[in-house]
C-alpha cells in the first residue's frame, strides 16, 4: 500500500477541494441544517456520502468511460441532474413568510422521516455532474490503470468516508440554535435565496 503513498495523497487533496467548494450538496445540507434540524442534516450528509459509491462504482465497472466517450449520454445525464435541481429550486422559491400560528403548527409538526433525509442527500450528490467530471477525471487522468482494484476500492471507500465526515461536521455547525435562529428570522427569504441558488446550478450544470 505504501507504494501507493503518492498516488492517494494527490486523490486526497483532490476531494477535499473538489467537497470544500460550494455546490448542491452545501446547499441541500445547510438548507436541512437549518430547516430541519440537526439529526435531519446528519442523516442528508450520510446519503451525500453514500452517494460517492455511486461514482466510484462505475468507474470501477468502465462505465466512465463510456461517458466520455458519449457526449449524448452524458448530456442526457445533465438534463435529468438539472431538472431535479431546478425541481427543489422551484419548490423552494414558492416558500411563503409563515405567520405565527403556522410556525407553531410547524413546530408541532412531525420531523420528516430519517429515510427521506437520507434519500434527499444521496439524490443531490448521485446525480451532481460536478462529482460525475470529477470521478471522470480522477478515475482516468489521476489514478493509474495499473493501480489494483482492491487499492482503487480503498481511494472509494475513503472518499464516501471524508465526504460524509465533511459535511456531518458542517450539519453541527449549521444547526446550532443560534444560526438557526438567524436564519429564521430571514425565513422566507432564506428559502428563496437557496431556491436561486439551486435555479442556478441547475442552469449551470446544463449550459
Amino acid at each position: 500500500m505504501l507504494e501507493y503513498l503518492d498516488e492517494f495523497i494527490i486523490i486526497a487533496l483532490a476531494h477535499f477541494f473538489a467537497v470544500a467548494s460550494p455546490g448542491p450538496d452545501f446547499a441541500i445540507v445547510l438548507k436541512q441544517s437549518v430547516q430541519q434540524g440537526r439529526k435531519n442534516a446528519l442523516y442528508t450528509s450520510a446519503g451525500v456520502g453514500l452517494g460517492i459509491f455511486v461514482h466510484v462504482s462505475y468507474c470501477l465497472l468502465g462505465v466512465a468511460l463510456v461517458l466520455s466517450q458519449s457526449p449524448e449520454l452524458f448530456n442526457a445525464f445533465k438534463y435529468l441532474a438539472g431538472a431535479y435541481l431546478a425541481y427543489m429550486g422551484i419548490q423552494a422559491l414558492r416558500s411563503a413568510k409563515q405567520t405565527d400560528a403556522q410556525q407553531a403548527i410547524q413546530e408541532e409538526s412531525p420531523e420528516e422521516s430519517n429515510f427521506k433525509a437520507l434519500r434527499r442527500g444521496f439524490l443531490v450528490n448521485a446525480l451532481n455532474p460536478k462529482a460525475t467530471l470529477f470521478f471522470l477525471s480522477l478515475f482516468t487522468l489521476m489514478i493509474d490503470p495499473e493501480t489494483p482494484q482492491q487499492v482503487q476500492i480503498f481511494y472509494g471507500v475513503y472518499m464516501a468516508l471524508a465526504t460524509w465526515i465533511w459535511f456531518s461536521v458542517l450539519s453541527v455547525i449549521l444547526s446550532k440554535n443560534s444560526v438557526r435562529r438567524f436564519f429564521h428570522r430571514a425565513g422566507h427569504w432564506f428559502d428563496r435565496g437557496i431556491g436561486v441558488i439551486l435555479i442556478l446550478l441547475a442552469l449551470r450544470v446544463v449550459v
